[in-house]
């Protein structure tokens, strides 16, 4: 069982070298040293580190208020709205370059009041629904963060692990100080991982929590311009769902051939 383990270890990867081999020991050794002392498991640790930088920089160029909301969007929508142009807000809602949460967030609601037989009048509640689903979709980078600085020092503990069995497997066959020298060694080089592991996910548990704050803060931001939207909506009038179908109030419902909205919102 001895004679075996050590094989085992470099199979998995916690390829440690004798600090003794370098000139001046520990001291000499460069950062791509370290990382190699790690073995596969230091070389995942450095993988998910470039990942966290990739979330992080993806996160930085989404999650912006020109990104979310552009003012020309902002001003469209509004003019629409105002013109009580609601078919045309839709369609401008759709339009894939005109892509951001506000278009998102409000289209999503705008489909809803279309198809609801309370119209307008629970477009409250549908943007609450979409904004939901579009935080959802802002807080994937952020979620990936999140995962990696819980991962990482876990697979920093696993590389430490390998490297302990290593130390303890390769000084079977030593005795006196040279067995205690490489014991300490081994033991040094098997704690890389864990340090790895740290600096990886003490960096991201900082930024998830700096960018959560930051992505409520925005999302709040576009919320209240929606908010203002439906304002005018909600006192302007009401969609019924089916063509032809009378609303509440007995305005004519989306799909007649010119439907106006209730009480003036708009003609759909």
């Amino acid at each position: 069982m001895i004679d075996f383990i050590p094989a085992l270890v470099p199979a998995l990867g916690a390829r440690l070298t004798l600090a003794a081999d370098a000139p001046g020991g520990l001291a000499s050794r460069s950062l791509l040293d370290y990382i190699h002392a790690g073995g596969l498991v230091g070389y995942l640790i450095l993988l998910i580190s470039v990942l966290a930088v990739a979330l992080t920089v993806a996160h930085l160029l989404q999650a912006q208020r020109a990104r979310m909301a552009p003012q020309r969007v902002v001003d469209e929508l509004s003019r629409l709205v105002r013109s009580n142009d609601v078919r045309g807000a839709m369609e401008f809602c759709a339009m894939p370059d005109q892509r951001c949460f506000l278009t998102g967030l409000f289209g999503s609601a705008l489909q809803r009041c279309a198809r609801s037989p309370f119209g307008f009048l629970e477009i409250r509640t549908a943007l609450e629904e979409a904004g939901q689903r579009e935080m959802e979709r802002m807080l994937k980078p952020v979620e990936g963060l999140a995962i990696i600085a819980a991962v990482g020092p876990m697979m920093g503990l696993l590389g430490t692990v390998f490297g302990m069995i290593g130390a303890f497997a390769s000084i079977g066959g030593l005795k006196g100080a040279e067995r205690s020298q490489q014991l300490a060694d081994f033991m040094s080089l098997a704690l890389v991982t864990t340090a790895e592991g740290l600096m990886v996910a003490i960096p991201a548990t900082i930024a998830y929590s700096v960018f959560r704050r930051r992505l409520d803060r925005l999302a709040s931001d576009v919320a209240v311009i929606a908010d203002d939207l439906a304002g005018v909506l909600e006192s302007g009038g009401n969609v019924a769902r089916g063509p032809g179908r009378p609303a509440a109030n007995g305005a004519v419902a989306v799909g007649s051939a010119s439907a106006p909205v209730a009480r003036g919102a708009g003609t759909l």
